[in-house]
């Protein structure tokens, strides 16, 4: 089973690559917003930020290591959580666009998606009636006729290249029971050693649905193939949050908020910040009577490499082919 842990580590996803401004006037979209809004969960509870960058004039997101850099020291000086930075970027973006900020940051911790899959957010294209920007119904509708690629020669590449190269550890992210079984080869093969983050993810529309059932079938499958080498932590898409991630605090399990993975704080209510997600899970761990990790907590627990966000020379690299 899962490593016991005596208390709850909680990931706050700033921003994401998913929903688009005109969703949430509260989505941070600038630096200074995304460092503000960083800085914000991290004193609210947040152990670990998971960060993507968007284009300061229009929200759209980028993967430009200039703009990483604009805020990504700032929350580092400003904070003690694990930086963790996405190397899933955006729909369409190459796997050379995606690793361009982690390579020149070198942080303690990336997500890592662990397999291709239909990625669908179009049926959010017709929810809204007018746009802030002229590129995002476009963007949610050409999700219809796109997979997130993430094939084993991906995943491997990134391994390498972050984890070995750069000491970088992972939030191995499974959205589906397959997903799993590539992580257990990866283990197999010595690229991911013990112990190591898995995410759980539920209610993305091309990966596991939002049921409890599903939950447990994660975790009973993850515990069949890892044992006690992995932490094990969930996060559930839209007005799925917060009952899945309760569900799995109760179960021994680390939790994830953010608006990257859902807009609202409860029933047709937008949540005005990141860090009210976070004060309002951390309300609901410390009234079940369990603890919320510390940073220091989260690196022990993970094993992570501390360091500052370091910049390192741009150098040319062998890259697998584009998405």
């Amino acid at each position: 089973m899962a490593r016991k842990m005596d208390k709850v580590i909680i990931t706050c996803a700033v921003t994401g690559g998913v929903h688009t401004p005109t969703m949430s006037d509260a989505l941070p979209i600038t630096p200074d917003e995304i460092a503000r809004q960083s800085i914000d969960a991290a004193e609210a509870g947040a152990s670990i930020i998971h960060l993507h960058a968007r284009n300061p004039e229009d929200g759209r997101p980028t993967p430009d290591p200039e703009v990483f850099m604009q805020f990504l020291p700032r929350i580092k000086q400003a904070t003690d959580s694990v930086i963790n930075i996405t190397t899933g970027g955006g729909l369409g973006m190459t796997v050379e666009e995606r690793l361009a900020g982690p390579l020149k940051a070198e942080p303690e911790m990336c997500s890592l998606n662990m397999g291709s899959m239909n990625f669908a957010l179009h049926p959010l294209a017709g929810k809204y009636k007018t746009w802030k920007h002229e590129w995002e119904k476009p963007f949610l509708e050409a999700s219809e006729d796109f997979i997130f690629r993430n094939t084993f020669k991906d995943i491997r590449y990134i391994l390498q290249h972050l984890g070995e190269g750069c000491g970088t550890r992972f939030e191995h992210e499974c959205y589906d029971i397959g997903h799993l079984y590539n992580l257990a080869y990866f283990v197999d093969a010595g690229l991911i050693k013990p112990p190591f983050l898995v995410q759980s993810i539920f209610g993305i529309l091309g990966g596991i649905g939002a049921e409890m059932e599903n939950v447990m079938f994660m975790k009973q499958t993850a515990d069949r193939l890892f044992g006690d080498d992995y932490v094990w932590s969930v996060l559930a898409a839209g007005r799925y949050q917060m009952p899945f991630i309760t569900q799995a605090a109760m179960l021994g399990g680390n939790v994830r908020v953010g608006l990257e993975d859902s807009l609202n704080i409860g029933k047709g209510q937008l949540a005005e910040s990141n860090a009210q997600q976070v004060r309002k899970i951390r309300t609901i761990i410390e009234e079940l009577g369990l603890e919320v990790a510390s940073p220091a907590d989260a690196r022990a627990e993970s094993h992570l490499p501390r360091r500052v966000v370091y910049v390192r020379p741009t150098k040319p690299v062998d890259q697998p082919e584009s998405l």
